[in-house]
C-alpha cells in the first residue's frame, strides 16, 4: 500500500484553507473565545485514564481508509452514549470525513449527552482545526508526530492548553521519541503504521521502556483481547483506543460492556 498518511495530510491542508474562506481565522477565534466563556460539559481526559479501572478510550469510527465502511450507518448520538453506559472511560470521536467518515457534527451531536471526556481524533495540520476542536466540544485533541515538524508540534500543543485542550501526542516509533519534549498530556503509541497500514500490537510493548514513567501512555489500535490489556497495563499503559473491534458489533456498547465483564 501506498503512504497513506502523505496523502492524508496533503488533503487535509487543502480541506483547512477550504474552511478558512467559509470561516474565517478571526471568526473562529471569536467562536473559541465564546466557548471558553460557556464551556460545554468539559473533562480530563489524562486524569480520566489514570483514575479509571480499565481506561478505555472507546472510539466511534465508521470508515477505515484500508477496510473500507465499518459501520455507515453508526449514529454519533447513539453510540458514544452507550459506550458512556457500558463503562468506557474516554471518547474518541473520528472527524476526518474523506477517509473515516467522520464529521465535526458528530461531537457536537455527542457532547450534550455524555460526560466523558471526548478526544478529537483527526490528522491536525493547523491551528485553526484546534480552535474547531475547542468550538464542538472536544476536551482533547490529536497530535501526530509523523504528520507534524517537532516545531509545529510544540506550537499546536502550546495554543492546545490555552484553549483548555488535552493533547494526546501520537507516536509509532523510536526515531519519533524526541518529540516527547513537547511536553503533552498524553503519550499514544500507534500499533498501527500510518503508512502501511500494518498493525502490530508488540509495538506497544517494545515502546514501553522508552517513554517517560511520569507520563499517561496510551496504546492505540490493533487491541482485541483482555489478556493484551492485562499485559499493557503491567507494561505502564492506562488507556486503550480500541475501535473498530467494538464498532463491527452490531451493538457497539454492548460489545464494551462484555468486553469489560472479561477484564473484571
Amino acid at each position: 500500500m501506498k503512504d497513506i498518511l502523505e496523502e492524508i495530510v496533503r488533503w487535509k491542508r487543502l480541506e483547512v484553507e477550504g474552511q478558512k474562506a467559509a470561516l474565517s481565522p478571526r471568526e473562529i477565534h471569536r467562536m473559541a473565545e465564546s466557548c471558553m466563556e460557556h464551556p460545554a460539559r468539559a473533562a480530563s481526559m489524562s486524569r480520566a485514564l489514570m483514575e479509571d479501572d480499565h481506561g478505555i478510550i472507546a472510539e466511534f469510527k465508521r470508515k477505515s481508509p484500508s477496510k473500507g465502511w465499518i459501520k455507515e450507518d453508526g449514529k454519533a448520538e447513539v453510540i458514544p452514549l452507550s459506550y458512556e453506559r457500558n463503562g468506557a472511560a474516554a471518547l474518541s470521536i473520528l472527524t476526518d470525513g474523506k477517509y473515516f467518515g467522520g464529521d465535526m457534527d458528530f461531537i457536537r451531536k455527542a457532547r450534550p449527552l455524555v460526560t466523558l471526556p471526548i478526544l478529537r481524533k483527526d490528522f491536525i495540520v493547523d491551528e485553526y482545526q484546534l480552535f474547531q476542536a475547542r468550538c464542538i466540544g472536544a476536551d482533547a485533541v490529536l497530535l501526530i508526530a509523523a504528520a507534524l515538524t517537532k516545531e509545529d508540534a510544540m506550537t499546536m500543543r502550546t495554543m492546545a492548553r490555552e484553549l483548555r485542550l488535552e493533547v494526546l501526542l501520537e507516536i509509532h516509533d523510536d526515531s519519533e521519541l524526541d518529540y516527547v519534549d513537547i511536553n503533552a498530556d498524553m503519550i499514544g503509541v500507534n500499533n498501527r503504521n500510518l503508512g502501511t497500514f500494518h498493525t502490530s500490537v508488540e509495538n506497544s510493548f517494545r515502546m514501553a521502556d522508552m517513554l517517560p514513567k511520569d507520563k499517561v501512555l496510551v496504546s492505540e489500535s490493533g487491541i482485541g483481547d483482555a489478556d493484551t490489556i492485562r499485559l499493557l497495563r503491567q507494561a505502564g499503559y492506562r488507556g486503550f483506543l480500541m475501535g473498530e473491534h467494538f464498532m463491527r458489533a452490531e451493538d457497539p456498547g454492548a460489545a464494551l460492556g462484555q468486553f469489560l465483564r472479561l477484564l473484571g
